[in-house]
């Protein structure tokens, strides 16, 4: 089964197939606000939408602690021009 997890600590959230880390999606703090610069998962996992689900829990994570998010890398830039719900957050 394919759970999202929220990493504070490592500043990211992580998606893992039972204990195996399958994917990725990172963010630096600057200026107050959270920079997403990495979205990665593993190619045998591609097509199911777990980059997706990376994106959502920081915007999540952002929300509950009042931070903004820029989106810089690629596929977090496009997630944040396709979905209008993630305005909010946007810096």
């Amino acid at each position: 089964m394919i759970t999202i997890r929220y990493e504070e600590e490592n500043d990211r959230s992580a998606a893992y197939d039972g204990e195996k880390e399958i994917g990725e999606c990172t963010y630096f703090l600057t200026n107050r606000k959270w920079v997403i610069n990495h979205t990665f998962v593993d190619e045998n996992y591609g097509g199911q939408g777990i980059a997706k689900k990376l994106v959502a829990e920081i915007v999540d994570q952002a929300r509950q602690q009042g931070i903004k998010i820029i989106p810089l890398c690629p596929f977090a830039k496009r997630e944040f021009e396709l979905r209008a719900e993630y305005a909010d957050v946007k810096a």
